[in-house]
């Protein structure tokens, strides 16, 4: 006969690395393992695309000229299309982009959210770090068209825009989808914003013929994976330092500002 009594727990320390990281009911663990997981995922292609660009396979290098040449027949036909895109792609360049990111680590470290406010920094310069050093090691040249509505100087694989867009939307979302966790409507709002922003960012350096559509995906690739990485990092030492405790448990990284007692060094 099977025994009714209450089954024995199994202590933390004889559970295996397996049940631990997969537990639904420490959460903490799970989410850590997930955005580890998908980080490692993303940057799977990646790593791919970056070889079949060093390697100029020949699919790959067709369907770049086939969009690049489109584009351009249409910027060439549309010179106001080219000014706005031109203006586009200049306010949001990397560098007004890492100032912005900046006035927000400011902000976080005056509110004491100063684990947070050093993940954003870390996050940008990581980001444009290995994006520069990949840029030398690939070393791909950029399009060379006979009437140039844009030129830009540098190698071209990843997109510089593209990798910054994606760093800058995705720190801001990981910073203040907490502050909506129960507004679907802002929530999707944000999303949106930074989906179309990332977007039209990368794909305004195809259509200014300074970049390859390849270009652009690979920046978009690499952004993503290192905000997922470094927000993996971040959630480890804030568990390790002691996150703060709160009655509901909020998406993104920020809960410290999440924290009803107030944000926390």
């Amino acid at each position: 006969m099977g025994s009714s009594g209450p089954r024995t727990a199994v202590p933390p320390a004889d559970r295996s690395w397996r049940d631990r990281r997969l537990d639904r009911d420490h959460s903490f663990g799970l989410r850590l393992t997930l955005a580890a997981t998908a980080a490692f995922l993303v940057l799977v292609p990646f790593a791919v695309l970056t070889v079949l660009v060093v390697g100029a396979w020949s699919p790959l290098h067709d369907l770049d000229t086939a969009v690049t040449d489109a584009l351009h027949r249409f910027a060439a036909d549309h010179p106001a299309w080219v000014r706005m895109t031109k203006a586009w792609t200049h306010v949001f360049s990397p560098n007004p982009l890492r100032v912005a990111a900046l006035a927000v680590a400011v902000w976080l470290w005056s509110r004491r959210a100063r684990r947070l406010s050093l993940w954003v920094v870390t996050t940008m310069a990581v980001g444009g770090a290995l994006g520069a050093l990949l840029k030398l090691l690939v070393g791909r040249s950029r399009p060379e068209l006979l009437d140039p509505v844009a030129r830009a100087a540098g190698f071209s694989f990843p997109s510089g825009h593209a990798l910054n867009a994606t760093l800058a939307a995705g720190v801001l979302l990981l910073v203040f989808l907490p502050f909506a966790p129960r507004r679907p409507v802002v929530r999707v709002a944000l999303w949106t914003v930074a989906v179309l922003f990332v977007g039209v960012t990368g794909l305004s350096r195809v259509a200014l013929g300074v970049h390859w559509v390849s270009d652009v995906l690979g920046g978009w690739l690499l952004g993503v994976a290192v905000v997922t990485a470094t927000a993996a990092a971040f959630r480890t030492w804030q568990g390790r330092a002691g996150p703060p405790s709160t009655g509901t448990t909020v998406d993104g990284v920020a809960s410290e500002l999440a924290d009803p007692a107030g944000p926390r060094a």
